[in-house]
């Protein structure tokens, strides 16, 4: 099955290469435009209503957030492209977006094309552009946010106000600072690969703790955490080193 592909780049020698690389390697991407500026990148969208968007993370006149702003319909998948640590990484990262550092690797492009694809037909593109968005928006000083799909629907929920995360099977549930909980259908794995940048320790294979909201450590029967919550959480003895080395960080 071919997909279409939208490329958003403003310098034709890296437009050429990503070309190169997509036909030689991604055969599944059937590239249908390139767009070197906002204007052309908006057009191009709307009109190709492409499944997968490579999109620069910065632009000669413009970002690429201003193209997923101003486009209609946000249906699709973006794989950002950046010749840099941009500062929007962090925020891309937590929205759980994919992006590739120039000069691109055949390797790590065939690898988010494929996760791309894999998310097609999922409910949560729209939703993860939103939050992103909100996320490279947020004020100076405001934490980022992360969705959480639940079975009444999508919250978009502050970093700050999540407690401790606990993992059920296939199953997480986040506990908040206003007492309330909320269990979404994925592993605590996938919360572990975006939330560890961001003051949160996967303390034991059942749970992740928000390390501003422990109270304290208590050494007696095996080592757990307080949580301001007043939760109790095990710590892992593999764990333990590293969870007293972030605590003393905290005290510094």
């Amino acid at each position: 099955m071919k997909y279409n592909g939208v490329i958003v780049e403003d310098e034709s020698m890296n437009s050429d290469f990503l070309q190169h690389l997509l036909k030689e390697f991604c055969p599944d991407i059937q590239v249908v435009a390139v767009a070197p500026t906002l204007e052309t990148a908006v057009a191009a969208i709307d009109k190709h209503l492409p499944a997968i968007v490579f999109l620069d993370i910065e632009l000669q006149t413009a970002t690429g957030f201003e193209v997923l702003q101003q486009v209609r319909h946000r249906d699709f998948e973006v794989i950002f492209t950046t010749a840099y640590d941009h500062y929007a990484i962090q925020a891309i990262k937590v929205s759980a977006i994919d992006y590739l550092l120039k000069p691109i690797a055949f390797e790590d492009l065939q690898t988010a094309v494929a996760k791309a694809i894999d998310r097609l037909g999922a409910k949560e593109k729209e939703n993860k552009l939103e939050l992103l968005l909100k996320n490279v928006r947020r004020p100076s000083g405001e934490d980022f946010s992360i969705s959480l799909s639940t079975s009444e629907g999508v919250e978009f929920v502050p970093l700050s106000q999540i407690i401790r995360l606990e993992a059920k099977g296939p199953y997480t549930t986040f506990f908040m600072k206003n007492g309330s909980h909320l269990m979404v259908c994925k592993n605590l794995k996938e919360y572990e690969l975006l939330l560890s940048d961001h003051g949160f320790f996967r303390l034991h294979n059942s749970y992740m703790v928000n390390m501003k909201e422990v109270k304290k450590m208590v050494k007696a029967d095996g080592g757990y955490a307080v949580m301001n919550d007043e939760a109790m959480i095990a710590i892992s003895p593999k764990k333990k080193d590293e969870f007293l080395a972030l605590m003393a960080q905290r005290l510094v």
